[in-house]
C-alpha cells in the first residue's frame, strides 16, 4: 500500500490554475524523483502538499498513510509525518538550530534523550557540528542550508519526505554526502520524493520512479532510465 496518494489534485494561486489533474503515489522506503521543466508546477505542487494557504486546493484528495488529510492544517501534517525541505530555507533570527529542532522533536513525540543522541549523530554524518549552536541558517551558505533541512528530516524521521532542489547551491562533496543521508532516511523507512531539474544527485541515489510534470500534470512516469533520457534529450522528447 503507498504511503502516500495524490489522486487528481488541482491547486490554483489566486485566479490561476497551475496543478490541473496530478496524479501519483510514493512507497514507503524508497526514493522518487519529481522532474519537470521551469513553471511546470514543481514546487507548487510540494507546498500545496505541505498546506501552504496561498496554494489553494480546488480538487482532489491527499491520502497520507491510508489517512484524508486534504483539509488538514500544515502542523497537522507535520504531526502526522509529513516533512517539507525548502528549496530557499529561510533565515529565523533569534531561534537556535538545536532549539528549533527539540520543539520540533517533541511535538513528534521524541523522548528528549533520544532527541540528542538523533540530533548529534545527525550532525555528525552531515559534517556541521560547527553549526550546530548557530541560529537557524543565519549566515549558512546555500549547501549549508540544504543540509539543515535533512537534518531536519533525519532526527524527525517522517514518514514522507518532499525535498524541493536538495542539490541547488551544493558542490561534489556536498551532493555525495546528501545523498547518502536521503538513501539512509529511505532505508529507515521514509518514503522521499526529490524535486529537481537535473540528474546529477540521481546518479548517487537507488532510485525507484520518475515522474515528469508539465503543464500542471504529470504526463510520464518510468523508472530511472528516465532521467536520463531528459538528460539526453530535454523535456520536449518526453511523450
Amino acid at each position: 500500500m503507498p504511503v502516500l496518494e495524490v489522486k487528481d489534485l488541482k491547486v490554483s494561486v489566486g485566479d490561476r490554475e497551475i496543478l490541473k489533474g496530478v496524479s501519483f503515489s510514493l512507497e514507503r522506503g524508497r526514493i522518487h524523483a519529481l522532474m519537470g521543466p521551469n513553471g511546470s508546477g514543481k514546487s507548487t505542487l510540494a507546498f500545496a502538499l505541505a498546506g501552504h494557504p496561498d496554494y489553494r486546493i480546488t480538487g482532489g484528495r491527499i491520502i497520507l498513510n491510508g489517512e484524508d488529510i486534504t483539509a488538514l492544517p500544515p502542523h497537522e501534517r507535520a504531526r502526522k509525518g509529513l516533512f517539507l525541505g525548502f528549496q530557499y530555507p529561510p533565515e529565523v533570527e533569534g531561534v537556535r538550530l538545536r532549539e528549533f529542532l527539540r520543539l520540533a522533536a517533541m511535538e513528534c513525540r521524541e523522548p528528549f534523550c533520544e532527541f540528542q543522541k538523533l540530533y548529534q549523530d545527525a550532525l555528525d554524518r552531515l559534517r556541521m557540528k560547527y553549526l550546530g549552536d548557530r541560529e537557524l541558517n543565519v549566515g549558512f551558505s546555500g549547501g549549508e542550508k540544504k543540509r539543515a533541512e535533512l537534518l531536519q528530516m533525519l532526527v524527525l524521521r517522517p514518514k514522507v519526505a518532499l525535498l524541493d532542489e536538495p542539490d541547488s547551491g551544493v558542490d561534489v562533496d556536498g551532493l555525495r554526502v546528501i545523498a547518502a543521508r536521503i538513501e539512509e532516511a529511505a532505508r529507515q523507512g521514509t518514503a522521499v520524493l526529490l524535486i529537481t531539474h537535473y540528474p546529477r544527485l540521481l546518479e548517487f541515489l537507488p532510485l525507484k520512479k520518475v515522474f515528469v510534470l508539465r503543464d500542471g500534470r504529470i504526463i510520464k512516469e518510468d523508472g530511472p532510465e528516465l532521467a536520463w533520457e531528459i538528460e539526453r534529450a530535454g523535456y520536449e522528447a518526453v511523450r
